[in-house]
């Protein structure tokens, strides 16, 4: 079953419109997953060096994916109504997309966040991904202060009542 992302209301408010966190008490814990990405726009030499590790700062690449986990592990602690779940597992996955011209490349990162409980992760995969790509802004800025983060958005989540999402393109 896919969800259109139609929820019935607005669930984070209560009868007198103020802000409430969600009780997610009578639900089953269940397996959870979810997918996002985020962009990042820069210069192809700079691309160059973080691939080589090779940027005054270090290994971007690594930077990144530790920050993309420590971010995830941080969501509900930066993301005000969200819940503290248990992750079972955060990847980050950083890699060239095919767009690429010779001044310019297009980085995709990717994060997978997993977890058993009564409410998903997409925020901590959301938030994996952009942070992982500030890192890597922070890492390069030095030689391309223009980079452009991008499109960051849900890739896909599966598990819960609403059942599995796929984002259309």
């Amino acid at each position: 079953m896919a969800d259109s992302g139609q929820g019935e209301g607005l669930t984070h408010l209560d009868e007198m419109g103020r802000a409430r966190m969600v009780d997610v008490g009578h639900k089953p814990p269940t397996a959870r997953t979810a997918r996002a990405s985020a962009r990042v726009r820069m210069k192809a030499s700079t691309w160059a060096l973080m691939r080589e590790g090779a940027l005054a700062k270090g290994d971007a690449l690594a930077v990144a994916r530790l920050a993309g986990i420590m971010a995830a592990k941080e969501t509900p602690r930066l993301i005000p109504l969200c819940h503290s779940v248990p992750l079972s597992s955060v990847e980050v996955h950083i890699e060239e997309e095919a767009d690429a011209d010779d001044e310019r490349v297009r980085v995709r990162i990717e994060a997978t966040a997993r977890t058993v409980a009564q409410t998903g992760v997409e925020m901590e995969a959301l938030t994996a991904a952009a942070v992982a790509a500030l890192a890597l802004y922070d890492m390069g800025k030095a030689h391309d202060r223009a980079m452009v983060i991008e499109e960051i958005a849900l890739e896909e989540k599966t598990g819960g009542v609403r059942g599995d999402y796929r984002r259309q393109r």
